[in-house]
């Protein structure tokens, strides 16, 4: 069977640490088999307890390399997120200058008010990415695929409408997490979670029978081959 076609790939996450918290293991594998990888921070996450913008910057700048992937930034406000036209261009300018084939934005449904308007600027985004005669740079850029990933507030069980396998980059995923030291070593409050998403990539993986797994929602239709499928 022929090699798949490498793929661009972006990942936007409201804050550093989001991307890697819901998919740093399927970010590591895309990136492993030769896709490209971009993570799109909206905001640069602070201000936190332990944290700066300096320090976030030297942290997501470790955990993509660590995924082997590229990261930007967009500049938006964090706390200050909101779906309006100006959120909308920013995005739909980023999504015409990287021409994703594959979009990942956070869950629609959260806890975290910057979350849930990630959520709704990222798909007002690319719809916006493909607008003829207008002031957005770029040429116009329609993603066919746009995916959710769960790094949720919430205290509820993902219920996804799909999971992938990342055995073999759990622990990369980890080491990326952890890059994060200001938000998950420094601030002892955050200790667990590394521990948590551990768990949960287990317990995941148990559902498909692998080793590592992460869990996904899609609004939209899913094709499936079922010459593809796997047993």
């Amino acid at each position: 069977m022929p090699a798949m076609p490498a793929m661009r790939i972006t990942v936007f996450g409201p804050h550093p640490d989001d991307q890697e918290l819901g998919m740093g293991g399927t970010i590591a594998r895309l990136a492993a088999l030769g896709h490209a990888v971009t993570l799109v921070d909206m905001t640069n996450g602070e201000p936190t307890p332990m944290g700066s913008p300096e320090i976030r910057a030297r942290e997501g700048a470790a955990a993509a390399t660590i995924l082997g992937v590229k990261r930007v930034q967009l500049g938006l406000t964090n706390r200050e997120l909101v779906n309006d036209l100006s959120a909308r261009a920013v995005v739909a300018g980023a999504i015409r200058a990287l021409q994703p084939h594959i979009i990942f934005a956070p869950h629609p449904i959260d806890a975290h008010p910057d979350h849930v308007a990630a959520c709704a600027v990222i798909e007002a985004g690319r719809f916006a990415a493909k607008y003829t005669k207008c002031e957005l740079p770029g040429e116009a850029w329609h993603a066919p695929h746009l995916f959710h990933y769960y790094a949720i507030h919430l205290r509820s069980v993902p219920q996804p409408s799909f999971i992938a396998d990342t055995t073999g980059y759990a622990q990369a995923k980890r080491r990326a997490i952890l890059a994060y030291e200001s938000q998950f070593v420094a601030n002892v409050k955050n200790a667990k979670v590394p521990q948590w998403i551990d768990a949960a990539g287990v317990y995941f993986a148990s559902r498909i029978g692998t080793e590592s797994a992460e869990p996904f929602y899609s609004r939209e239709c899913i094709a499936l081959d079922f010459a593809d499928l796997k047993f």
